[in-house]
């Protein structure tokens, strides 16, 4: 419609009937207008006069022109007219034409910026969906439906599968399959040996790993694969991508069209390539999901099921400290008991411990032979059982049989109908007996039994009664003997007697309490010497010996102190859990045991730190190659949690020494040399030497200087201007900290930031020079002023709300102050940090992001945050003049894009000359800052030039 319009505009200013042909020639290619009927003839004078060919034929019927236009482009038109024009005429015509053909190659320039600017929107929504699915609870076939859906809305894909390629088993799972034309459905959970598909289009895309697009026959000829009806029908345009995992090639997606040939050209290809990519990330999510709820569930079915058997194992436990109980009391009712009624009585509350025993009775063979007694018996049907001969009741058939009887009621019916029994009393629903000895002869019986379907015996309470039938016959014949040499012997021998069995019984008690005691002592002394955990002395018990190595020093014996750290533990421990991080630990103190000398003492500090006395050295040397070799035995592999993990330890090494006066001073003289070690890489060690002990002197020095600052004025903020890099107008500064020491100067945070960290004193810190800037907005006008916000602030949920306060106090305009915060602020504690950033931004003060491109910079968290602006990382501006301009270009680039399409504006960090700033300026970035504005100052600036004056 353009170009129509334009041959149009340019016919109006010629008399009727003349033939025109425009050509142009700008960036992206060469274009074409022509007016109907026009000749070749007239095209190809137009393309030479663009191509500054020469001669070009004249006359009064001929108008040829060509002309350089902005931004690189050239135009040319050639005329035929049908009558000749006047001179006058010509050359008006062809500054209209210049006009006309310069406003439509810029129109049309425009048009493709907006058809790509809507590509890339498209596109960046079809990218956020496809990652919103992958971490929704769709099931797989729904999730890839949706994504099917999606790519629908970029490209024609009404014909789209998915297939999912396992090189190491050569197999292939077809995950979707969407077709108009063909009716086969796969299989999505089964994974098809690539040899049973020969001929496949599919299968020779996997091989080649590369994209593939034309017609079917087309693309069989380029791979090499013939024809086979049984994969469907041919289709007039075939795309297929590859999907790949590092190098390896581990799947395809494949659009086709069966109506309309060159429906998929180069940037359907691009596209479709680059969303396969995102398509693969989003599977391995799900199936990372997938794989983490199964392995879950699998935990969870075998932690219920050894909880069963713990439980089961912890009832079989209970149940034998119970029997284990009752028996003890039976044994002890032969001493305790003051009558048989009393024996009795209290035997059938230990049954009753054991089981159901509500209906109870003892049964006893009379010392004639031919009746039963019944000396105790308690039943909720029958009353006080009576003495009766021996007859063929229930309790007779277990004396006479000689064995335990467990019979329900329809196992009495039936023995009462063969002749066994005669059933007396109440008839019973279940009954169970058990035969009582005395010297290996049947004198009686103990029953139990039930009158209701509720209450049934099985046969552990017929094994359980049976042993406890033993103790109890046992303990009735003692009883018995007990009851006649009561009755043979006088009161005075009873006295006695009992006396003497009360004296024996408490001189036990003593003694075992006296034992008992003694233990307990020991127990404490060990536990309050030695860890817990490992065995191991404690601290307390390392500085013992070490004061006493300490006083026994007149013999000039040196010794030594190593300080040990496992290096990485908290990571194992809060990955593999506790527990595996106490295996570790332990297997740490048997190595570091195994690995010293005899003489030495090894003590567990606490945590992961432990500590080796060192004793009769000849040498520090002596020291060294302990630490060697204690370094070289934790570094052994070990197997933690089904995980093969390598320990190591820094290890820190203090000779002793006479400024040394207690054990605590060399332990912390050994931590300190153990940090050095650390920072000097980890799994080594270091001595502790004069040089370590001038800069702890020095950091306590500091820290002291540090702590007095804060109560003065020795803090201060300078302020470094941000411009707008088309005019260099300052539109804001950044305020940064300064300390005006006494003795050394004005220094930097980065000579103090350390020891403030270490002490918590920085936060304070941070608060004076917010406090500064609170004042300075109060009485200046102009830009904003940014602060640093370290991520330790966000930790305090009442953040948002003091330096609120802190603005108001100094009736300071919110919606000048900008926070400053780093990426890593973001991912700790992300809920807290949007809810002080949202409760900062309702009151107008903004964030921006900090050093971004250092961190992690993911699209998954950016867009949630209330991120005003973002500020490009010095480190990719200081490439922009150097051997990695190109990569610094790209990541800028990207960095730009980002920020745009999330509506954020960037500031490009440490701009230092001329050349980088007009790159910058160039990939759309429109603020600056750096020493090219100006330096850090106490004062605030209008404009950059005053900057480049105070500079100079």
């Amino acid at each position: 419609m353009l170009r129509r319009d334009l041959v149009a505009a340019l016919a109006c200013g010629l008399p009727v009937g003349a033939e025109l042909v425009a050509c142009w020639r700008d960036r992206l290619g060469t274009g074409e207008a022509a007016s109907p009927g026009a000749g070749g003839d007239l095209g190809e004078l137009a393309t030479r006069l663009l191509g500054f060919h020469a001669p070009l034929p004249a006359g009064p019927e001929l108008i040829a022109e060509s002309w350089p236009l902005p931004q690189g482009r050239r135009a040319a038109v050639v005329a035929r007219l049908a009558s000749p024009v006047s001179r006058e005429v010509r050359a008006t015509w062809a500054e209209m034409a210049r006009g006309l053909l310069a406003a439509h190659i810029e129109a049309e320039a425009a048009h493709r910026r907006a058809e790509s600017l809507e590509k890339s929107e498209r596109l960046q929504q079809a990218l956020y969906e496809i990652a919103d699915l992958a971490g929704s609870d769709l099931e797989l076939p729904d999730m890839l439906r949706m994504v099917h859906h999606v790519i629908g809305g970029l490209m024609y894909a009404a014909n789209f599968y998915i297939v999912l390629y396992d090189p190491e088993r050569d197999t292939l799972r077809f995950l979707y399959f969407a077709d108009e034309r063909d009716p086969w459905q796969p299989d999505v959970t089964l994974d098809m040996p690539v040899a049973d598909l020969p001929n496949s289009l599919t299968v020779a895309l996997l091989k080649k790993g590369e994209a593939v697009r034309g017609t079917s026959e087309d693309v069989r000829r380029r791979l090499g694969v013939p024809r086979d009806p049984s994969h469907g029908p041919d289709s007039d345009d075939w795309l297929g991508v590859p999907m790949r995992r590092d190098d390896r090639v581990c799947g395809a997606i494949v659009v086709q069209s069966y109506d309309r040939a060159n429906v998929y050209g180069e940037e359907e290809r691009a596209l479709l390539d680059f969303i396969a990519q995102h398509i693969l990330t989003a599977l391995d999510r799900h199936f990372v999901r997938e794989d983490l709820e199964r392995r879950v569930a699998e935990r969870t079915r075998a932690l219920q099921e050894a909880n069963a058997e713990l439980q089961a194992r912890i009832e079989e436990c209970e149940r034998a400290e119970a029997l284990q109980r009752a028996l003890l009391r039976i044994a002890d009712l032969t001493m305790t008991s003051r009558s048989l009624d009393d024996f009795y009585r209290e035997v059938h509350e230990i049954v009753g411990g054991l089981l159901y025993a509500k209906n109870f009775y003892i049964a006893m063979i009379a010392d004639d032979g031919e009746h039963l007694e019944f000396p105790y018996s308690i039943d909720e049907r029958d009353g006080r059982r009576q003495s009766r001969p021996l007859g063929f009741g229930l309790t007779e058939y277990v004396l006479t049989q000689k064995r335990p009887l467990l019979v329900d009621r329809a196992r009495i019916n039936a023995m009462m109908h063969e002749g066994l029994l005669i059933s007396r009393g109440s008839l019973a629903h279940c009954w169970l007996g058990v035969p009582l000895y005395r010297e290996e002869q049947v004198v009686g019986a103990i029953a139990v039994q039930s009158y209701t379907p509720d209450v049934s015996f099985d046969h552990r309470d017929q094994e359980l009664l049976t042993f406890v039938a033993n103790h109890i016959g046992i303990g009735l014949s003692r009883k018995l003997a007990q009851e006649k040499l009561v009755q043979a012997h006088s009161d005075l021998e009873q006295r006695v007697e009992a006396r003497t069995r009360e004296l024996a019984r408490a001189n036990r008690e003593l003694l075992a309490q006296i034992g008992e005691r003694l233990r307990a002592e020991q127990r404490l002394t060990h536990q309050a010497r030695h860890d817990a955990l490992t065995g191991l002395p404690n601290r307390s018990h390392l500085l013992e010996c070490l004061g006493e190595a300490i006083e026994s020093t007149h013999d000039r014996r040196l010794f030594a102190v190593l300080f040990l750290d496992l290096d990485r533990f908290k990571l194992i421990n809060d990955s593999a859990g506790h527990s595996a991080g106490d295996e570790l630990l332990m297997e740490a103190a048997r190595r570091i045991g195994g690995a010293v000398r005899a003489r030495d003492i090894v003590a567990r500090l606490g945590g992961d730190e432990f500590a080796v006395l060192v004793r009769d050295l000849d040498s520090l040397h002596v020291a060294q190659e302990l630490a060697d070799r204690i370094l070289d035995a934790l570094g052994e592999p070990w197997w933690v949690a089904g995980r093969e993990v390598f320990p190591s330890a820094s290890i820190g090494i203090a000779l002793w020494h006479p400024r040394y006066r207690t054990g605590a001073e060399m332990l912390r003289d050994a931590d300190a040399a153990m940090y050095r070690a650390k920072a000097a890489g980890r799994g080594r060690w270091a001595t502790f030497d004069e040089a370590m002990r001038e800069e702890a002197l020095r950091l306590l020095d500091l820290e002291a200087d540090l702590r007095r600052a804060i109560n003065g004025e020795g803090f201060v903020a300078f302020y470094q201007p941000i411009v707008r890099l088309a005019d260099r107008g300052v539109v804001g500064h950044e305020a940064l900290l300064r300390w005006s020491h006494a003795s050394s100067g004005l220094l930097t945070p980065a000579s103090f930031v350390g020891v403030g960290e270490n002490s918590s004193l920085i936060e304070e810190v941070d608060w004076l020079v917010y406090a500064q800037v609170a004042d300075r907005i109060a009485h200046t006008a102009g830009g904003y002023i940014s602060v640093n916000v370290s991520p330790r602030h966000f930790r305090d949920g009442g953040f948002a709300d003091r330096l609120l306060r802190l603005l108001d106090r100094a009736r300071a305009d919110p919606h000048r102050l900008r926070i400053e915060i780093t990426e890593g602020a973001l991912l700790d504690e992300a809920p807290r940090v949007l809810n002080m950033l949202s409760t900062l931004r309702r009151h107008g003060v903004l964030a921006q992001l900090d050093d971004f491109g250092t961190g992690f910079s993911a699209l998954s968290y950016l867009h949630r945050f209330p991120i005003e602006c973002v500020k490009i990382d010095q480190s990719f501006i200081a490439g922009l003049s150097s051997d990695t301009r190109h990569e610094s270009e790209a990541v800028v680039r990207a960095i730009q894009a980002l920020s745009g399409s999330l509506g954020m504006h960037t500031v490009a960090e440490g701009i230092e000359n001329l050349q980088q700033q007009q790159v910058v300026r160039e990939l759309g970035c429109t603020l600056g800052q750096g020493y090219l504005y100006g330096r850090p100052l106490p004062e605030l600036v209008e404009h950059v030039d005053r900057v480049e004056r105070l500079v100079g």
